[in-house]
C-alpha cells in the first residue's frame, strides 16, 4: 500500500477526505434493502460515522475504513498484529503513563502529533485519513518513550505513504487481512450506510412492478448506492449515478468514476441526455403501502404517495415514503452550493434555514448562530480537519486567531508605525496568509477613543471655576482659556495640550486594575472605599532645545519646543475608621518614560518668559482650581472621591528660577532652595537648610515691584535675595538628581583637568595650557573608558565618568601620588554619597549611606576646601552645594529625591523627536496633535501590559522549542535537576 504511485492516481481532494481508508472496491454488491427492512435512523447530509472497533476479529463488518485504520504502522508501515503489544492514536493525547514517563524525562508535550514530529521528523497535523494510518505500533511507541520524546535511538525509516491502487499488496487474497475482512461480511448494506446514507432517501429497484431484464434494470441503477436513480447524472466516462451519492464518494475517496476508476471530478458531471430520463421516469413502480398494490411511474410516484398521506384512516407510517420521493428538477445542471450566489444559496438553503431556526427558538434561546457555528464545527471535526475547527472554536471563543485591535494598537505605537506604515504592514499579511491578523486602521482609532482623554465621565465638587463641565474633550489649542485684555495680542506660537482634568481622569482609569487590585491586596473592602482617595502627580516641564524639521508649512514659530508632563506618582486611601493612610498604588518606575504622561506641547523657547507664562497660565489656573475641588469619578463600578496634590520638582534650576522669578542661575544668590550667597555657600559648605517657598517668593516680589521701604536696587536685591519677576507655577523646593549627576560630572571633569596640570602649582595657567589639558584627559578616556568627547554633558556620560575606574585612568596623567590618593578618595566619598539622592527609596535601598551622608559630606567639603582651595576660594557651583548641604533634609521632609527626578521628562523628549518624524503630519498646524496623541498612547498601562505579555509568551514559545534550557522552576522535580 502506498509504494510509489503513478501521479495519476494521486487524488488532489485527499486532504478533505471525510472517511476512513478504502483498501478497494467491493465487488459484490448486495442489493439495497427495502424501505420496510432499512434501519429507523434517519440520514445525515455528510456526517459519516467510522467504527472504532479495537481490534479485526471484533469489527464485524464494522465499514471499510477498519481495515486500514488497524492493519499498518503510520510510522514504519509494518502490520500491526505482527507487533505485540497496544496499538497507539496518531492524532491523540498522550495517557497518564506515557505522560508520567516523558515529563520526568524533561519533556512537556501532551500529544502524540508534538511528539512523532520530534522524534521520526513526521508531521502527522496535514495527514489525509484517505492516505495516511491512523494508529502506530508499540514498537515505534517505545523508540519515542525511549528518546525522551525529543529523539530517535532506532533507524525506523518512515515509509512514503500514496492514495491506494489496483495492486496494493494488502488487497492480494493471500493477505490474511483481507481474508478475515471477507469473513465477516462487509457487504453493500455497509457501504451505502457508512458513506451514502441514503436508504431513507432514493428507492430501492426491488420497487420495480415487471420483471424486466436484468441489464435493463442495472442501467437505471446507481453504481455507488445500488438503488434506483434519483436525480440522475452522467461522468465523462458514460456511467450513471445519483448526485448526491456521486458527490459524496467523490468527496471521500477522491475524483474518479466508482466503476472504471478514470477521473471524474464533480464539475464534470453532466445530466444524461432527455430520452433517458424519459425512459427512467416511465418505470412502473409498486406503491408499498398496505391495501394499494397499484403500479405507478416512477414520474408520478411522489403524487401518489401524497394522495395516500391525505385519504381518512389511512396510516401514518407511509408519511415517510414522502422522503423517498423523486423530483424532476429540470433546467440548467444542479451547481454546488459554494459556487453560487449569496443569494442563490440563502434560496437553496431557505428550508434547512427554517428549520434549524425552530430548533434554535426551541432548545437554544433563539441563538441561531451558535446553533450554526457548532454544526459546522461538529462537520469539521468528524471529517478530521481539526486545524479549520481549532480556528473556528478559538473564533467562536472570542480569542480568534487575529490580534484584538487593543493588542494591535499596542504594536504600532510601541513599534512607531505611521498610518500608512500600519495599513502596508496590515495588507501584506492579509493578502499573504489569508487571514486577517492584524486589525485595519478604522478599529484601531476606536480603540484609540477609549485610552485618550475625554472619553470617562465624571465630575467635581465643587464644579472648576472658569472650566467647563463638559468631560468629552480631547486636544485643544494650549492658547485656549488665555485670558487677554484688547490691547494684548496672542502669542505668535503653536502649541496643543489637553485640558488637565480631563487628562487626569484619563490616567486614572488606565491604573483601574491596579488601583482596585490595591484594595484587595491592602485587605480593605472594596464596597466601604469610596472616599478619601488621595492622588499624588509629580509635574515635569523642560526645554528640548532645537527641533528644526525642514518640512512643514504654517506661521513661522522659534524651531525650539517645551513639554509639559506629569506622572501619577502614587495613590492613598485614609479609610473612616482609620488614622493612617495606606497607599494602594505606588508608580514602580517613576523616572521612566513610560509612565511620563504628556500634558502640553508647545513650540516656545524655554527662555521666552511671555510667552512660556501665556501659555502655562490656563494650566497653573486648572491646577489650582483643582486643589479646592474633589473629583467624582467611576472606579471599579462604584463612584468614588479624588483629591490631588501636586508636586512640581521634575523641573531643572533654570526652570524653577524661571517659574519662581528668581534671577538666573548665575546669580551671586546661588540656591533656589536658601538664600546664601556664593561666597557664604563656599565658606560653609555644609551648614544650611531649605528657607524658600512659593509664598515667601510672591511676597519678595511683591517688595522688589513696590519697594516700600525706598531702598537703593543693590539694598532691594539683598533684601529679596534674587527674586525679580513674579512667581507663576508653584514648586516644590528639591533637588533634581538628574542634573545634579551631571552637574557634579562637569566640576569633577574640571578638577581631574586642573590636576592633569597641577592647577594648584601655577594657579593662573593660559588658554593653551587648559586646551592641551582637556585634549590628554579626552584622549585618556577615549582611549580606556570608551568615552568620546562632548560638547555638553549629557547623563550617560557623566554615569561613565564618576567611577572608580573612570577615577583610576585619569590618575594615570596626574604627577604626583599625594594628588592621585587625594582625587580616588573624593571619587569614593562621591559614590558613597550618590545612591542617597539617586535611590527611588533610599531608607530601604541604601540605609548605611543614609545615615553616613552627613559625615561624608563634610569629609568631602574639607577636602574641597583644603586640597582644592585654588578652585573653591569663595566661589563654589549650584549643584555642589545642594549636594552638600541640603540633601539629608530633603529625604527628610519627601522620603526621596531620586523618584521627583525629572529623568522620565528627559528621556521623553527623544520620544517626542521620534513620534515627530514618523507619526505626525506634515504641518505645523497639526503635528503637535499628532505627537500628543501618540505620546499619550505609548504611556498607556494597558497597552504595556500587551507588550508585556508579548513578552511572556515569547519566554514560553522557547520553552517549548527547548525544553532543556528553559525551565520552569515551578515544575521541576528532583529527577529532572539531575538530568
Amino acid at each position: 500500500m502506498g509504494i510509489n504511485l503513478p501521479n495519476h492516481l494521486q487524488h488532489p481532494h485527499s486532504k478533505y477526505s471525510q472517511w476512513k481508508f478504502k483498501l478497494f472496491r467491493v465487488k459484490s454488491m448486495e442489493k439495497a434493502p427495502l424501505p420496510s427492512e432499512t434501519q429507523t435512523e434517519i440520514g445525515t447530509s455528510l456526517g459519516i460515522s467510522p467504527p472504532t472497533a479495537p481490534n479485526i476479529e471484533a469489527d464485524h463488518g464494522g465499514g471499510l475504513a477498519s481495515v486500514m485504520k488497524l492493519c499498518l504502522c503510520r510510522i514504519c508501515g509494518m502490520v500491526l498484529r505482527k507487533v505485540k503489544g497496544p496499538v497507539h492514536d496518531v492524532h491523540g493525547d498522550l495517557d497518564d503513563a506515557s505522560k508520567c514517563v516523558l515529563r520526568k524525562m524533561g519533556c512537556k508535550f501532551t500529544s502524540w502529533p508534538d511528539i512523532l514530529l520530534k522524534v521520526f521528523k513526521v508531521d502527522v497535523t496535514e495527514d489525509a485519513e484517505s492516505i495516511h494510518p491512523l494508529s502506530f505500533c508499540h514498537r515505534c511507541w517505545l523508540a519515542a518513550i525511549r528518546g525522551g520524546g525529543v529523539c530517535s535511538f532506532t533507524r525506523t525509516k518512515v515509509p512514503e505513504w500514496k492514495p491506494h491502487a489496483s495492486h496494493c499488496y494488502l488487497c492480494s487474497p493471500k493477505n490474511p487481512v483481507v481474508r478475515a475482512w471477507k469473513k465477516n461480511g462487509i457487504q453493500r448494506e455497509q457501504w451505502v450506510k457508512n458513506i451514502t446514507h441514503c436508504q431513507n432517501d432514493h428507492l430501492n429497484t426491488k420497487l420495480i412492478a415487471e420483471k424486466l431484464p436484468a441489464d435493463f434494470i442495472i442501467s437505471f441503477t446507481c453504481l455507488v448506492c445500488d438503488h434506483l436513480l434519483c436525480d440522475p447524472v452522467q461522468s465523462p466516462c458514460g456511467h450513471l449515478f445519483c448526485r448526491s451519492c456521486i458527490i459524496k464518494f467523490t468527496h471521500v475517496l477522491g475524483p474518479h468514476c466508482p466503476s472504471c476508476n478514470l477521473s471524474c471530478a464533480p464539475d464534470d458531471l453532466t445530466p444524461p441526455a432527455k430520452t433517458f430520463l424519459s425512459t427512467l421516469y416511465s418505470l412502473p413502480l409498486l406503491c408499498p403501502c398496505e391495501g394499494c398494490g397499484e403500479h405507478v411511474q416512477l414520474g408520478l410516484f411522489k403524487a401518489h404517495c401524497l394522495n395516500h398521506e391525505f385519504e381518512p384512516g389511512t396510516n401514518k407510517h407511509s408519511s415517510h415514503f414522502q422522503s423517498y420521493l423523486l423530483t424532476n428538477k429540470g433546467g440548467r445542471p444542479r451547481q454546488h452550493l459554494l459556487s453560487l450566489t449569496r443569494r442563490a444559496q440563502k434560496h437553496r438553503l431557505k428550508d434547512l434555514k427554517n428549520q434549524v431556526k425552530v430548533f434554535a427558538d426551541k432548545e437554544e434561546g433563539g441563538d441561531l448562530k451558535s446553533v450554526c457555528l457548532t454544526l459546522f464545527l461538529l462537520a469539521l471535526r468528524s471529517g478530521n480537519e481539526h486545524r479549520q475547527a481549532d480556528e473556528l472554536e478559538a473564533m467562536m471563543q472570542g480569542r480568534g486567531f487575529g490580534l484584538s485591535p487593543a493588542v494591535c494598537l499596542a504594536i504600532r505605537v510601541n513599534t512607531f508605525l505611521s498610518c500608512s506604515q500600519y495599513h502596508k504592514m496590515y495588507r501584506t499579511v492579509k493578502a499573504t496568509s489569508g487571514r486577517q491578523i492584524f486589525q485595519p486602521l478604522h478599529t484601531l482609532r476606536a480603540a484609540e477613543k477609549e485610552l485618550l482623554p475625554g472619553f470617562h465621565q465624571f465630575e467635581w465638587q465643587p464644579a472648576l471655576k472658569n472650566v467647563s463641565e463638559s468631560y468629552n474633550v480631547g486636544i485643544i489649542n494650549g492658547l485656549s482659556g488665555w485670558t487677554s485684555s484688547l490691547d494684548d495680542s496672542p502669542a505668535d506660537t503653536i502649541t496643543r495640550r489637553f485640558r488637565y482634568d480631563v487628562a487626569l481622569v484619563a490616567a486614572l482609569k488606565d491604573l483601574e486594575e491596579d488601583i482596585m487590585e490595591g484594595l484587595r491586596d491592602t485587605g480593605m473592602e472594596d464596597s466601604a472605599c469610596t472616599l478619601g482617595f488621595r492622588v499624588m502627580i509629580k509635574e515635569c516641564c523642560d526645554g528640548m532645545g532645537d527641533v528644526s524639521e525642514k518640512h512643514g508649512g504654517g506661521p513661522a514659530v522659534p524651531e525650539k519646543a517645551v513639554r509639559f508632563s506629569f506622572t501619577v506618582m502614587s495613590v492613598s486611601i485614609q479609610a473612616e475608621d482609620e488614622q493612617e493612610e495606606v497607599t494602594i498604588f505606588t508608580e514602580p518606575k517613576p523616572n521612566s518614560e513610560l509612565s511620563c504622561k504628556p500634558l502640553c506641547l508647545m513650540f516656545v523657547d524655554e527662555s521666552d518668559h511671555e510667552t512660556l507664562t501665556a501659555v502655562l497660565g490656563p494650566i497653573v489656573a486648572e491646577r489650582n482650581a483643582m486643589k479646592e475641588s474633589r473629583l467624582i469619578l467611576s472606579m471599579g463600578g462604584m463612584p468614588r472621591s479624588f483629591r490631588f496634590h501636586f508636586r512640581g520638582t521634575g523641573y531643572d534650576e533654570k526652570m524653577v528660577r524661571e517659574m519662581e522669578g528668581l534671577e538666573a542661575s548665575g546669580s551671586t544668590y546661588i540656591c533656589t532652595l536658601c538664600d546664601s550667597s556664593r561666597a557664604e555657600a563656599a565658606q560653609n559648605m555644609v551648614l544650611h537648610s531649605i528657607t524658600r517657598s512659593h509664598d515667601e517668593n510672591l511676597e519678595r516680589y511683591e517688595i522688589w515691584r513696590t519697594n516700600p521701604f525706598s531702598e537703593s536696587v543693590d539694598e532691594l536685591r539683598d533684601r529679596v535675595k534674587g527674586v525679580s519677576a513674579k512667581p507663576f507655577l508653584e514648586t516644590q523646593p528639591t533637588l533634581d538628581a538628574l542634573h545634579c549627576d551631571i552637574g557634579n560630572a562637569t566640576e569633577f571633569y574640571k578638577i581631574f583637568q586642573d590636576e592633569i596640570g597641577e592647577v594648584y602649582k601655577n594657579p593662573n595657567p593660559s588658554r593653551e595650557e587648559r586646551r592641551s589639558w582637556r585634549a590628554a584627559l579626552d584622549k585618556q578616556l577615549r582611549k580606556k573608558m570608551k568615552l568620546k568627547p562632548v560638547m555638553r554633558m549629557n547623563g550617560n556620560y557623566a554615569r561613565r565618568l564618576m567611577t572608580m575606574e573612570a577615577t583610576e585612568v585619569v590618575c594615570e596623567l596626574v604627577p604626583s601620588e599625594e594628588r592621585r590618593e587625594v582625587l580616588r578618595e573624593l571619587m569614593r566619598l562621591y559614590l558613597q554619597m550618590k545612591p542617597v539622592w539617586r535611590a527611588t527609596c533610599p531608607a530601604k535601598e541604601c540605609p548605611d549611606q543614609l545615615c553616613r551622608y552627613s559625615f561624608n559630606s563634610q569629609r568631602f567639603a574639607d577636602l574641597l576646601s583644603a586640597t582644592f582651595k585654588y578652585r573653591y576660594n569663595g566661589k563654589i557651583t549650584n549643584y555642589l552645594h545642594k549636594t552638600l548641604a541640603h540633601v539629608p533634609e530633603i529625604i527628610e521632609r519627601d522620603g526621596s529625591i531620586g523618584a521627583w527626578a525629572s529623568e522620565g521628562n528627559e528621556s521623553a523628549n527623544k520620544l517626542f523627536r521620534r513620534f515627530r518624524k514618523m507619526n505626525a503630519r506634515q504641518s505645523k498646524a497639526f503635528e503637535l496633535e499628532d505627537v500628543l496623541k501618540h505620546h499619550w498612547l505609548y504611556t498607556s498601562k494597558y497597552l504595556q501590559k500587551f507588550m508585556e505579555a508579548h513578552k511572556d509568551s515569547a519566554k514560553a514559545f522557547q520553552a517549548t522549542i527547548d525544553p532543556e534550557e528553559v525551565q520552569d522552576d515551578e515544575d521541576l522535580t528532583p529527577e529532572i535537576t539531575g538530568f
